[in-house]
């Protein structure tokens, strides 16, 4: 979501109107190669380098009314051309001519800095005759034949990562090596002891037993039928460990292995006590899926494609194209939001209640705390290996985009790390999709003192509830009728305010955590069901389908952007959420009453769990598989559903992969759980 937000801004720019005069001010080098390069295609037969750079450049194609502006040429092609004094050097062009804003690949001596290309733009220089190398479009497809110059980007030839970048590398060089040489020395510690297990120990150690530490474990005899004739026998008495450091040592190395950790990740049953609610399971991965779906289409439709319009069209007359993310825009990030704020009250009131229904003080430092420790070292290990992954790879025409974050990391990484990312303005996200961490964090925050009202008096606990869910309606609905939001994706997408006052903001989505909340405490307290007959739960799914279906039909209604204050717009924008979060909550309990039927059994079969293990680590590394790909294209992508359905199934793949990697290796590794499991 916050990438759209993020190339706006690079577009927002101030703009220079091009200019025909011949004053120049550049480098000397620059201007000797440019002319050298100019007077040689001015030759009847030009040498091979000035063809290829010539042929380099971007070019107008066919659809322009289609959305194909953008006009990237070829960097591979501009580079790999070598004259006598210079070699090519690929730079990108934005202009706007009337409204339309687009890119021209362009390919000058390397000798040329972004400033004299800027210089050489403005000024009308590149050229052959009278005929410009970056020619405006023509005035039958746009009335206005005038360009203006936006900026200009120049992409090197050469890696060069910097002293942030070596920092990030080194950071995920260590944290990868502490979990692979703890992997080994278990490895080595389990086959020394196997090693020292002889056929004639094993057969007098029938009745004591020799553990992975060397300790022995008693059988039930008592000391005086205990003969053997080993060392550690005589201490057995004491069941104590010998030699206690190093069995804490192995203990850790243990904790930290591969061996440890990778047992449970692909398990296909929950291993959580008094029941797991597994619908959450297959809500939790069909929601990532949804993101996912949306983010495939979202990273290429800003400049990747080359029939943008098209897409637009069918987002806004097909509803099916939710699935997309078109619509009323990532509901599935509002599941989320349920799910996690129905397990925090949930863990929350079970540690209340073993403590007899006291909500202290280092209870809740110890229930942040483990927050932090969940998600904290795998999102700060991906802003590290996606910064310093960023450094190391030669992009194409599309890089630019993600040069641009990786400049933001190195000023806001601390918003990051503070988890206040999302109060931050879009052009300050580092790793733009990790702003819901933040968002969710900062909910999870809320959930103490939320339960402290309801432990204190539940007219109280009320009140408080219903004040946080009139301030979220509010907050969206004041706001999107000042400000003119829209409600539909993908314009709300390309709408900067969306995302400043709303898209991002904690209260603004509060609501459905909210809900979550409530439902957690529903669920953990309840006594006796609350569906006792079955029309009951026919006329509960009758309305929570209905809700569903009226949430995503009014967003087309209400697809074209507000002018003007839109009352339809802001009661929409206010409540659609909630009434969203409301409709998943209606499931859950439906499910876990016994009134779910197939989509009960749908939600919890067994594949889900697996795929549950690792959604964590999915929703963080998905985006950077979509950035390499479309950061690494050379040219423009055709949309059919077809294409992209193959492009999605191919992040998927990629994704569940590097994601089992990640989770076994760091998130798992640094949660830091002693107990086998």
């Amino acid at each position: 979501m916050a990438l759209g937000f993020l190339l706006f801004f690079l577009f927002a720019r101030s703009s220079l109107q091009l200019e025909t005069t011949q004053a120049l001010n550049v480098t000397k080098k620059c201007e000797e190669d440019i002319n050298a390069f100019l007077w040689e295609l001015n030759q009847e037969r030009p040498r091979e380098y000035a063809v290829n750079m010539y042929d380099a450049f971007g070019k107008m194609g066919s659809n322009v009314e289609g959305g194909n502006v953008n006009q990237p040429g070829s960097r591979e092609q501009c580079q790999s051309s070598h004259g006598s004094t210079f070699s090519g050097q690929y730079c990108q062009v934005f202009l706007q001519q009337e409204t339309v804003r687009y890119f021209v690949g362009i390919c000058v001596p390397d000798s040329c800095k972004e400033e004299d290309v800027e210089m050489l733009v403005l000024y009308g220089r590149l050229q052959i005759g009278q005929t410009s190398l970056i020619p405006p479009f023509p005035s039958i497809l746009v009335n206005q034949t005038a360009q203006a110059l936006l900026m200009t980007h120049c992409l090197s030839n050469t890696v060069s990562p910097d002293a942030f970048d070596v920092t990030c590398l080194f950071v995920c060089s260590v944290m990868v090596a502490i979990p692979l040489a703890a992997t080994l020395l278990t490895a080595i510690i389990r086959w020394k002891k196997n090693r020292e297990v002889s056929p004639s120990l094993e057969s007098s150690s029938v009745n004591t037993g020799i553990n992975l530490y060397g300790t022995l474990k008693s059988n039930g005899s008592s000391g005086s039928e205990r003969n053997g004739g080993s060392l550690e026998e005589k201490d057995s008495t004491s069941h104590t460990p010998l030699c206690f450091p190093q069995s804490c040592v192995n203990q850790g190395l243990e904790a930290l292995s591969l061996q440890n950790n990778s047992q449970s990740v692909l398990s296909t049953s929950s291993s959580i006590t008094g029941g797991g609610y597994s619908s959450l399971n297959g809500i939790r991965v069909l929601s990532l899926f949804w993101i996912m779906c949306g983010h495939s289409t979202q990273f290429s439709v800003m400049f990747l494609l080359d029939n943008k319009k098209h897409l637009e069209k069918a987002a806004k007359s097909n509803p099916l194209h939710v699935i997309a993310g078109a619509g009323p825009g990532f509901l599935a990030v509002d599941s989320f939001l349920v799910l996690g704020g129905l397990l925090s009250a949930r863990y929350l009131l079970n540690s209340i209640n073993r403590a007899d229904g006291k909500l202290s003080i280092s209870m809740v430092a110890s229930y942040l705390f483990n927050r932090i420790k969940r998600i904290q070292p795998l999102h700060l290990f991906i802003l590290c290996f996606s910064t310093g992954l960023d450094s190391l790879v030669r992009g194409g025409p599309f890089w630019f985009q993600i040069t641009e974050t990786r400049a933001d990391c190195k000023t806001y990484w601390w918003g990051n790390v503070l988890l206040i990312s999302n109060l931050l303005t879009p052009s300050q996200l580092c790793i733009p999709w990790a702003w819901y961490l933040s968002l969710d964090f900062q909910c999870y925050a809320t959930t103490p003192p939320l339960l402290y009202f309801y432990k204190l008096n539940k007219g109280v606990f009320a009140a408080v509830a219903g004040g946080l869910m009139l301030m979220t309606i509010a907050s969206g609905a004041i706001g999107t009728a000042l400000l003119q939001l829209p409600v539909f994706q993908p314009s709300s997408g390309l709408n900067l305010n969306y995302g400043l006052h709303y898209y991002m903001k904690p209260y603004t989505r509060y609501g459905p955590y909210l809900i979550g909340v409530l439902t957690g405490i529903y669920l953990t307290t309840k006594k006796d069901p609350v569906l006792k007959h079955k029309w009951q739960a026919a006329l509960g799914w009758f309305c929570c389908l209905s809700l569903l279906a009226v949430v995503v039909g009014l967003a087309y209604v209400l697809k074209e952007e507000p002018t003007s204050l839109s009352l339809p717009h802001a009661f929409y924008q206010g409540v659609h959420r909630s009434l969203w979060a409301l409709a998943v909550t209606w499931i859950i309990v439906a499910c876990e009453e016994g009134y779910g039927g197939f989509i009960k059994s749908f939600l919890s079969l067994g594949f889900w769990l697996p795929l549950s293990n690792i959604s964590f680590a999915c929703y963080l590394s998905h985006p950077i598989f979509m950035r390499i790909y479309t950061g690494l294209q050379e040219t423009l992508i055709h949309y059919t559903d077809l294409n992209f359905t193959y492009i999605f199934l191919g992040h998927v793949v990629l994704t569940l992969v590097g994601s089992y990697v990640l989770t076994v290796l760091i998130e798992k590794t640094y949660l830091l759980k002693y107990s086998r499991t």
